[in-house]
């Protein structure tokens, strides 16, 4: 897994926890931190906009061929050793 995919799917996580959130308690983590609970201010937006990024770049991992920590080695999963 690359750089920018490790940084991409901690910022999707970080999303998907704050729609979490906004669905449960109606409570904007995000605009909170950033705007003092104003969605519409200039940094939650690009504060989104980066999360919304990161999580079209993590769609690239559902395509791999390979594990999603492909540059681990790999493990011997064998009992009879």
């Amino acid at each position: 897994m690359s750089g920018l995919q490790r940084v991409a799917l901690i910022l999707t996580i970080i999303g998907a926890v704050n729609w979490g959130l906004i669905g449960l308690f109606e409570y904007d983590l995000v605009a909170h931190i950033f705007n003092g609970g104003n969605q519409l201010g200039g940094l939650s937006r690009i504060i989104y906009t980066i999360v919304g990024i990161s999580g079209l770049v993590c769609i690239s991992m559902l395509f791999r061929t390979e594990g999603v920590f492909a540059d681990e080695p790999e493990r011997d999963t064998r009992t009879d050793l």
